[in-house]
């Protein structure tokens, strides 16, 4: 079914893949966080692409490929965090005033600005899709080649600068962990693609720069008070983003400082198998919990064997569906509802690469 729902998700005469089909069904009933999610996200499309190709969907991941290609043919400087289906660029947020939105929650908006919002782990990200293509055995055209090149040598400018990371944030921009960690994916995938055997120069500068954000991140995004990896450099504030850090290859599971931070998730930001993506002075019942981390949480306690836990989450996440075996964004456990846009394809995207991880057939991320 979520399979089923990806592929319903895909604008047929170009590939791109939409984030959600809805615009402003809210995150908080009768609250402003209402956004416009009819449109192609990179990010959510590269972790759509890893769900087709470990259910051995080729074809619909190579016309995603073709459609990113298109997208980001300018150049990295110009490329966007997402596009509209057809891979315009114009995406304005404005706001419908005459619509009370859903159950009283306003503004109702169209479009997004988050458009213009710099989200560096976007570029790790495309990069680890482009390598997870060359592992599946899928041809990669020279466009391709010409991509992974540009992207990364763009990456090696940019790492060091913040940004608005990987939820968004509408403040000002920080050094957000996650962005730095998926910096060094695309270091990582780069290294380790045929792409890189054509550029020695280029190869040679990003092994040091690899190892080089690598301890970064381990000096910066480590909270010694605390005693596990925060959500930003210098912060306190826990993050379920952290979850992906052993997903992606970063660190094992099973590394102390990563038990340490995926404990401290379960302890603060987790109950009764549902996951926050962060505790804020408003406190988690504010906002949904948000679905696609559980399914994180998941694939964290698998990698350390803790496989009957992790089996156990993934039914839960699978019991919150509704009767067509949708899922929204996320989910309010006081009032036993599905919340924001839906169908909602990050959550779906993380069930299904959850459920393949636990029978073992998840393509291996990483370099190499």
């Amino acid at each position: 079914r979520s399979l089923l729902t990806l592929k319903a998700l895909i604008y047929e005469p170009t590939g791109g893949i939409v984030a959600a089909p809805t615009t402003s069904l809210p995150e908080v009933i009768g609250g402003h966080r209402n956004w416009d999610y009819r449109y192609c996200w990179l990010r959510d499309a590269t972790f759509t692409l890893g769900a087709f190709l470990n259910a051995g969907y080729h074809e619909e991941a190579t016309r995603w490929r073709d459609w990113l290609l298109r997208a980001i043919a300018s150049s990295p400087e110009k490329m966007q965090i997402m596009y509209r289906v057809d891979g315009g660029r114009r995406i304005d947020e404005g706001t419908i005033e005459w619509l009370p939105g859903y159950e009283g929650a306003a503004p109702v908006r169209v479009g997004n600005a988050a458009a213009a919002q710099r989200q560096l782990d976007v570029v790790g990200e495309l990069l680890d899709a482009l390598r997870l293509m060359e592992r599946a055995g899928i041809s990669q055209p020279e466009e391709a080649v010409a991509a992974n090149c540009e992207l990364v040598t763009y990456l090696e400018q940019v790492w060091h600068d913040p940004d608005h990371g990987l939820w968004e944030s509408r403040g000002e921009a920080r050094q957000f962990t996650y962005s730095k960690v998926m910096c060094w994916v695309g270091v990582d995938r780069f290294l380790s693609s045929g792409a890189a055997r054509t550029q020695p120069e280029l190869r040679d500068r990003l092994l040091a720069l690899g190892s080089r954000i690598h301890r970064e991140i381990c000096s910066q995004a480590w909270n010694h008070a605390r005693g596990h990896f925060v959500e930003r450099y210098g912060g306190e504030q826990l993050d379920a983003s952290l979850l992906l850090l052993p997903l992606v290859g970063f660190l094992p599971a099973t590394d102390p400082r990563m038990c340490a931070t995926i404990a401290a998730i379960e302890r603060e930001l987790t109950e009764d198998g549902l996951v926050w993506r962060h505790l804020r002075q408003e406190g988690p019942v504010k906002e949904g919990a948000f679905i696609p981390c559980s399914c994180w949480l998941a694939d964290c306690l698998a990698m350390q064997g803790r496989r009957d836990e992790a089996a156990a989450l993934l039914e839960r996440v699978m019991g919150l569906r509704n009767d067509l075996g949708l899922l929204s964004e996320e989910y309010h456990p006081g009032q036993q509802r599905l919340i924001g846009n839906f169908p909602q394809a990050l959550s779906h995207i993380a069930l299904v690469n959850t459920a393949l991880g636990l029978s073992g057939l998840v393509l291996q991320r990483g370099g190499g």
